[in-house]
């Protein structure tokens, strides 16, 4: 069996149709539910591929899933968010590893799920303070964060869930401020030297493929009740809050 299809390293013909598929579903499911469809393609794909070259493929493909769903959309943006949110990327993205490698990561998983707990189920935290002040914030926190556990797109959720009154807005302004963070994670992989030009067949498959779950995910929404939508969401991302403080939890006893 060929082990460098298309001469992707350790990916064979089977291993490259099968990931250009798991990009279509989680996409659509992404779309669909609000969030979440990064992560599972991240969980996915941990199963082929090393950290070091896990992030940044991951990386590519889930901008080109966001930037895809950003232009199907785009008359849905809450466009107020994404200046702030950019200038917050550019500097999450170059303050770098050094605070975060000095957290321990059992704390840093209970934080963070404890917070999500909070902005999903009391809306109002997630509008505390001016709009471009929040999400300047929330950029330059989830891009750091995501240099270095790719998908963080759960964190930015209850935020644009709280500003959006629409399930449209929520999809369309996720995807956007989502694909800002990707742009400021790829260009800080370059300033480091990591190079993915080996794996860039699969990564444009996988780019094709989840463009496509996009678009059925969109077609799918568009029939979804709001108050459906947001329940759906509402309880996934508290089922993953739970399962950090968990793991948390775990990692403290």
């Amino acid at each position: 069996m060929d082990s460098a299809f298309l001469g992707v390293p350790g990916v064979d013909a089977w291993l490259f149709a099968e990931l250009s598929a798991a990009a279509f579903a989680t996409t659509m499911f992404g779309v669909v539910v609000g969030t979440a469809g990064g992560l599972v393609l991240l969980g996915i794909m941990a199963f082929v591929f090393p950290p070091a070259i896990l992030v940044p493929v991951h990386t590519f493909v889930q901008l080109g899933a966001g930037a895809s769903r950003a232009v199907m959309l785009r008359r849905w943006v809450l466009r107020p968010t994404v200046i702030p949110f950019a200038v917050g990327a550019a500097i999450g993205a170059a303050a770098g590893a050094r605070i975060f490698v000095a957290l321990p990561e059992t704390w840093l998983q209970g934080i963070l799920g404890v917070f999500i707990l909070v902005v999903t189920w009391l809306p109002r935290f997630g509008r505390v303070g001016s709009e471009r002040g929040r999400f300047a914030l929330l950029g330059a926190a989830s891009t750091f964060l995501g240099m270095f556990v790719s998908a963080t797109g759960t964190l930015v959720a209850p935020f644009v869930l709280s500003a959006s009154p629409d399930r449209r807005n929520h999809i369309a302004t996720l995807a956007t401020l989502m694909s800002i963070v990707h742009i400021a994670k790829l260009v800080g992989f370059a300033v480091l030297g990591i190079a993915v030009g080996a794996y860039l067949p699969l990564v444009a498959a996988m780019i094709a493929t989840a463009a496509l779950g996009s678009w059925v995910g969109a077609v799918t929404v568009e029939r979804m009740p709001e108050r459906a939508f947001r329940l759906i969401l509402q309880t996934i991302l508290t089922a993953m809050a739970v399962r950090l403080i968990w793991i948390a939890a775990a990692g403290w006893l």
